[in-house]
């Protein structure tokens, strides 16, 4: 063994490791090894990304799973890269080029600009790797990919061209959602429903040549000059006789009213029981009003220009306004002219764009879409349990998504991404191929969008002898927020192209919220950097405290002090190894049957069934559980119990013993490790080296590297046959436990404080070895412990009983008789005041009768609990005269 320092310093010990791994090819998978695959592609962050506590968890939890089935036997492949993400990456760019050069893209044409951000990517576009390997992950970085790569732009051009031959990739002319800030459509789930605060505007409208008008609202007066038809339903009696007759448009003013003049249509879409039951019909504004308006052949006026201004055909009044200046104008104007009737506040649910954080705009555009392929099997390869979702509740999502598809919109207005390979020619001939078919052929504008290339990212990211190997993968770890955008579509795109499932299954991770239950964010500061805290606790810290707080798929609510639990975890650690060290003698090898003692027994025991709890929930990737039982055997049943236990064989005289107990704990400590090491892999294999278990383990069982170490398996009936180990070692020693814990509870009963010396009598229900007696006798700080078992104790003398006898505390030269009697009254008196008021609510009928019955039950446990302290008291009370 080599002497570890008192103190661990992780900040030099994780760069120390993690060169070392990277240097002796630790993470990088072997396509001709005989070893079953394991296999994980990792979600590849953007390119503009900087590290999370999103990334932390989801990563963390990636590289855990990488760790330990290594340690399982398998070859094992996490293969990273990143993402080009087209709009964040171009507007990042666009950005950094007004605020140096003040410049546009425009000013620099396609061609410069895109050279641009391929500049800004070589220098900016590593640094969340960078920050990944200062988490610890174990990624095969010499298969590292990008979304733009020469042979995987290859793979998405083929990808288009192959469904566009298929005939699912078309152009038309359809309803999107537009972005008036990134000026490019966007698919529907890249649009987020926020609640806004508004108004809903109340006008009306004269009906030509008759004194009659209609009462309309809307939310967007600033549309009214696009407005082509007024519709109802035809079923309304209120307004069946108006339909086929003409209303006058109010905007814009300036033009004739003949030309303002609309037909009132009767379309059975119209809700008689909503407002007033007319709708005003704007096709290039709203996805409703233009079926609306297929449905009756309407014209579209669009009055809105890409950048969200209004364009001409809005008027004199309104033209060149922001559409939100142009909505208070248009009120203003509806008001002058005395058709503005009401402007009522109105909350309603508007589509943002994720990316640029705007209002979008439903906009007629022509755009290329595709029909979804291999819809059916996706569906069934989850309906069948074949491909499963950890929590099981998203599958039910899933399907319902796949249920109600719609065909995907994948052109982007941007100039960063892959280009649509499509060719125009002037002849209207038009070619869908990766090359120019001549000179005078022009390439589509458009590029594609950028989930278009990420979901190939399971088998594009791979050569065909990785993939022959690896693929499908084993499982996904990833959030739910894109499940429809990234998820579902990978499955899709896994049966079309390779006719397997990309992955067996998938994890999905809750959201990462501050204490208080809020969602990250720079604005409400309560999004740390995760560097910082690595720089401030280490990284096994971060990830242990991260993990300790991530129940399966519910939202993780951080707090910074999950963190420092984490550092002192890992300091408990060092230290129990440090008091092994400090014991002397090298690793001490086998460990002999005869010689063990009832807690070694027992340790042992403890171990095999938290190895059996570990498994057990790595199964059901139960991460918290896991962590649970870590710390509990740990921390509680080695920690606190064991090594408190260890010192009457350490500290007495039997060498031999002494030299079995160490080896036990060597044995112990060895599989401690190595449980802990997926979670805490850089102090592990600190500690692995310098207790000299990659030397000493048997052949196979060490490795170089804790990453190379067996992961235990639970003892088989030979084993626990061998050194003599079954139930009732534990159920005894549990016992004596069960009533060290009482004998601690009765210090506490007379203020006897834990450290100080104390007399206890111990009357066993069975024989007891003199190094169990010993064993006892530390863990109750007696002394002497007696162990009489025709002991008849005097009235007045305390006592507890359990399962392995009774144990009495004579009280005399321990405590002060009337002090303490005057603390129990003082305590007797403050309980019967708690338990006075707690009686008077529960006999109050209004509070039985409207208090929630989660709170009648809190005051009934309150009560109970206040009963038993008061009988304990009284029962203390008595025992001192």
């Amino acid at each position: 063994m080599a002497e570890l320092p008192k103190t661990y310093e992780p900040g030099s010990v994780e760069t120390r490791w993690y060169q070392y791994w990277q240097d002796k090819g630790c993470f990088t998978a072997d396509a001709d090894s005989s070893r079953p695959p394991y296999s994980i592609v990792i979600p590849p962050p953007n390119v503009t990304g900087i590290l999370h506590l999103g990334h932390v968890l989801n990563n963390t939890i990636q590289d855990i799973l990488a760790r330990k089935a290594r340690m399982d036997g398998f070859e094992v492949l996490w293969l990273p890269g990143t993402d080009h993400a087209g709009i964040a990456t171009q507007v990042v760019v666009e950005k950094k080029l007004k605020k140096e050069e003040k410049k546009t893209r425009h000013d620099l044409g396609k061609d410069e600009f895109v050279k641009r951000v391929w500049e800004w990517k070589e220098k900016h576009g590593g640094i969340i790797i960078e920050q990944l390997k200062k988490l610890g992950c174990s990624c095969d970085w010499t298969r590292e990919r990008f979304t733009m790569d020469e042979d995987y732009s290859r793979m998405v051009t083929g990808t288009f061209i192959d469904l566009y031959n298929k005939g699912l990739i078309y152009r038309g002319k359809r309803m999107v959602n537009w972005c008036p800030v990134s000026l490019t459509a966007l698919s529907d789930e890249e649009v987020e429903m926020k609640s806004q605060n508004g108004f809903l505007y109340h006008f009306h409208v004269r009906i030509h040549g008759e004194d009659r008008t209609l009462k309309i609202a809307t939310t967007r007066p600033e549309t009214i000059p696009g407005d082509t038809a007024i519709a109802v339903n035809p079923n309304d009696p209120r307004y069946r006789d108006l339909i086929g007759k003409k209303a006058i448009r109010p905007l814009p003013r300036e033009m004739d009213e003949s030309e303002r003049l609309i037909p009132i249509i009767a379309d059975e879409a119209i809700d008689i029981e909503f407002g007033t039951g007319v709708l005003k019909v704007t096709p290039a504004h709203d996805k409703v009003d233009f079926e609306i308006g297929e449905r009756n052949s309407l014209p579209i006026i669009d009055v809105l220009n890409p950048d969200g201004t209004v364009n001409e055909h809005g008027g004199r009044e309104l033209q060149g306004l922001d559409r939100f200046e142009a909505r208070r104008k248009a009120a203003e104007i509806l008001e002058e002219m005395g058709q503005l009737d009401e402007k009522e506040p109105y909350s309603n649910n508007v589509g943002f764009s994720e990316r640029a954080g705007v209002p979008i705009e439903p906009r007629l555009s022509e755009q290329w879409f595709l029909k979804y392929p291999s819809v059916e099997k996706s569906k069934e390869v989850v309906r069948s349990g074949e491909l499963q979702f950890f929590p099981e509740r998203w599958a039910r999502v899933y399907d319902h998504w796949l249920e109600n598809i719609r065909d995907w919109c994948i052109s982007r207005q941007l100039w960063w991404g892959h280009r649509i390979p499509v060719w125009y020619h002037p002849s209207g001939e038009i070619r869908c191929q990766a090359d120019s078919p001549g000179p005078e052929w022009e390439q589509d504008p458009d590029v594609l969008d950028t989930w278009f290339s990420s979901w190939l990212w399971p088998f594009a990211t791979m050569d065909e002898k990785t993939r022959a190997k690896f693929y499908p993968t084993t499982v996904l770890v990833t959030a739910p927020e894109i499940l429809f955008f990234w998820v579902a579509r990978m499955i899709m795109s896994g049966f079309e192209y390779t006719g397997r499932k990309p992955f067996r299954d998938v994890y999905l991770t809750g959201i990462v919220r501050d204490a208080k239950g809020r969602k990250m964010s720079k604005s409400l500061g309560n999004s740390p950097d995760p560097l910082d805290l690595i720089s401030q606790y280490g990284a096994d810290a971060l990830r242990f405290g991260v993990m300790r707080s991530a129940p399966l798929g519910q939202d993780l609510l951080f707090d910074e002090k999950q963190v420092e639990l984490g550092r002192n975890f890992c300091t408990k650690l060092w230290n129990a190894c440090r008091f092994r060290q400090m014991q002397g003698g090298e690793f001490e090898g086998e460990i002999r049957p005869e010689l063990l003692t009832a807690v070694d027994k027992w340790i042992l025991l403890r171990l095999d069934r938290a190895i059996r709890d570990i498994d057990q929930a790595y199964e059901e990737y139960r991460f918290v559980e896991v962590t649970g039982t870590l710390y509990r055997f740990f921390w509680t049943e080695y920690c606190d119990w064991y090594l408190e236990s260890s010192k009457a064989a350490l500290y007495g005289d039997d060498e031999a013993t002494k030299a079995n107990t160490l080896a036990v704990m060597d044995f112990v400590l060895s599989h401690i490790l190595r449980v802990f090491h997926p979670f805490l892999p850089f102090i592990t294999e600190e500690l692995w080296q310098g207790m000299g278990f990659h030397s000493d383990l048997p052949a196979g069982q060490g490795g170089t590297t804790i990453m190379s170490a067996n992961w235990p398996k639970p003892f088989d009936e030979q084993f626990l046959g061998f050194y003599g180990l079954d139930e009732s070692d534990e159920k005894l020693e549990e016992s004596r436990h069960e009533l060290v814990g009482q004998g601690r509870s009765l210090r506490s009963t007379y203020n006897i404080p834990s450290n100080k010396k104390a007399r206890f009598i111990y009357k066993p229900h069975a024989e007891i070895s003199d190094q169990d007696r010993r064993v006892m006798q530390i863990l109750l700080n007696a002394d002497p412990l007696e162990v009489d078992t025709a002991y008849s104790a005097p009235r007045g003398v305390p006592s507890v009983v359990g399962p392995a006898g009774r144990l009495f505390l004579p009280l005399e030269g321990l405590i002060d008789f009337d002090a303490e009697r005057q603390r129990i009254n003082r305590e007797l008196d403050k309980l019967k005041k708690d338990f006075d008021k707690v009686e008077a609510k529960l006999s109050n009928p209004s509070f039985m009768e409207k208090a929630p019955q989660e709170k009648i039950d809190e005051q009934n446990d309150r009560m109970a609990d206040l009963q038993s302290r008061r009988q304990h008291l009284m029962e203390a009370l008595d025992n001192l005269g």
